[in-house]
């Protein structure tokens, strides 16, 4: 449950990063380097997530499903 929870709240982060660019972008208009940071922190986030949920399914944390019932 908290493995969960931790990918949905870095989820929220990188929703609210990806905003923070968009706002800076209308903001700044070019002007300041805030939305290549904003974005550069929204990908390494994404990296990260990715990353966390390869290990969590390589050790056995988390647990894919299928939306289709097993063939018996």
């Amino acid at each position: 449950m908290l493995a969960k929870l931790a990918v949905i709240v870095i989820l929220l982060i990188i929703i609210g990063s990806l905003f923070s660019g968009m706002f800076f972008m209308l903001r700044d208009r070019g002007q300041s380097t805030r939305t290549v940071k904003a974005l550069t922190v929204r990908i390494a986030l994404s990296l990260i997530l990715f990353a966390l949920l390869m290990i969590g399914y390589w050790v056995g944390i988390l647990h894919p499903h299928d939306l289709l019932p097993p063939h018996h």
